[in-house]
């Protein structure tokens, strides 16, 4: 199913493959979307909203640095049972990261769209990447997991 909705200011945005992520758009959704107030967000919010996020992807980055130190800590002090561990709390943070990142990513954008429309195209291109990045993710996830036990049933 592909509906094309006729965008404000003669943007048309695309709406595809929408059934599979979330299930088939009502005609009452698609009416409300068709049909929505053209509002402006106003400058200084969008520059507030953007200061906001970056001061937040400042914090986050500092909780990061932070939790990596404390996570090389404990590798020091860990076997061999340890480091396998060590490299699933590796991969959880970096997915964490990457997710998060993602996240601040379309903040960012949203901060700087003009309209409701573009916002509602940034959320759906980002709820279509993350799906394949956690799909991704858990595949990994899972290779690891079975790794580590295998190694632990041979010794």
């Amino acid at each position: 199913m592909v509906t094309v909705l006729q965008g404000l200011k003669g943007c048309d945005v695309q709406y595809s493959d929408m059934d599979r992520l979330i299930g088939p758009i009502t005609p009452q959704q698609e009416l409300f979307m068709t049909n929505l107030p053209n509002y402006q967000i106003p400058t200084e919010m969008r520059d507030f909203a953007e200061k906001s996020v970056d001061q937040a992807r400042k914090a986050f980055e500092g909780f990061m640095s932070a939790a990596q130190k404390a996570a090389g800590s404990a590798e020091d002090a860990a076997s061999n049972a340890q480091t396998s561990v060590k490299d699933i709390t590796t991969k959880a943070m970096t997915a964490a990261e990457t997710n998060i990142n993602a996240a601040f990513d379309l903040a960012q954008k949203m901060v700087r769209a003009k309209d409701l429309q573009e916002v509602i195209a940034l959320q759906t291109e980002f709820a279509k990447s993350q799906m394949a990045s956690i799909q991704a993710q858990a595949k990994e996830f899972g290779s690891l997991v079975q790794n580590v036990a295998a190694s632990a049933t041979k010794k």
